[in-house]
């Protein structure tokens, strides 16, 4: 279980430094086994260059090389993305993660000699991620497929397009080196039971301890015991996204006491009503 950290920020909108390296420490000693750092739960879009640094230097500081670290590396300009991967320091970070190229809706071609330019700028283990429910935009699984044989270095796709069929494709005709990690709370069981690694998570930013004793549970095969603890989270997975990512999550590490309910706009919280729906799920879990 990888976890997608959320971006805490103060009432008067600043990164809250301090209830992000608590966040981390929570993650760490509670399951995680390695963290993504400014993906899209981060809030990306909304942070200023020298804040993305800061935090990237927080959380490498705070894990101390004690878990991998997988940075979220993407762009619809394929130029700056490949700018980055050259000039940036990647010392401390295991792997990039980076997203189908968003807005400009590209062909499959297109995405393709994205990704080929971006395996071309960095030796580092890429991760490909796949949501088409954000970029507008589906990463077929023959293009993923093609990028995968290509390049040995790009060793997974975070795959949230939440089409099972299309992920078991992936499955099914990967080379050795490649792996399907879910990204969606909600289907990564029966991913896993079909030969995903594990999920890129959202919930586990609140539930670590829980949410990676299902997974790990799935990965050994007792699929009951980790049926019985997805069936806890079913009604959270679900408020969890009514009112968008990460908002749903932020509200429940705000009801947790680890942070405050804030966004950036053009995001806002969760609705009073789910609010309280989610409070009520999380006393009785």
């Amino acid at each position: 279980m990888g976890v997608a950290l959320v971006t805490p920020f103060k009432e008067d909108d600043s990164v809250d430094f301090e209830a992000l390296q608590r966040l981390v420490e929570y993650q760490i000693q509670n399951g995680a086994d390695y963290l993504v750092v400014l993906g899209t739960t981060a809030e990306m879009p909304t942070l200023a260059r020298e804040e993305k640094a800061e935090i990237v230097r927080r959380v490498v500081a705070q894990v101390h090389r004690r878990i991998p670290i997988v940075l979220g590396v993407g762009g619809n300009c394929t130029r700056e993305v490949v700018r980055s991967l050259e000039q940036d320091d990647f010392r401390d970070i295991y792997a990039i993660l980076s997203v189908v190229p968003y807005y400009n809706k590209p062909s499959q071609e297109g995405i393709y000699r994205h990704y080929k330019a971006i395996a071309q700028a960095t030796p580092r283990p890429l991760i490909l991620y796949n949501v088409p429910g954000r970029t507008g935009v589906n990463m077929t699984a023959d293009t993923t497929l093609c990028i995968a044989r290509e390049f040995e270095h790009v060793v997974a796709v975070k795959e949230a397009s939440g089409n099972i069929v299309q992920a078991d494709s992936i499955i099914k005709n990967r080379p050795c080196h490649f792996e399907v990690i879910s990204g969606d709370d909600s289907i990564t069981l029966p991913l896993i039971s079909l030969g995903a690694i594990g999920v890129i998570s959202v919930i586990g930013n609140a539930l670590p301890a829980e949410f990676s004793r299902m997974v790990r549970l799935a990965l050994s095969g007792d699929y009951e015991k980790a049926r019985n603890i997805h069936a806890r989270f079913i009604e959270l997975f679900e408020l969890l996204v009514v009112d968008g990512n990460p908002a749903g999550v932020k509200s429940l590490l705000h009801l947790m006491g680890y942070i405050e309910n804030r966004l950036r706009l053009p995001l806002v919280p969760t609705r009073t009503l789910t609010d309280e729906k989610i409070r009520d799920v999380l006393q009785r879990i």
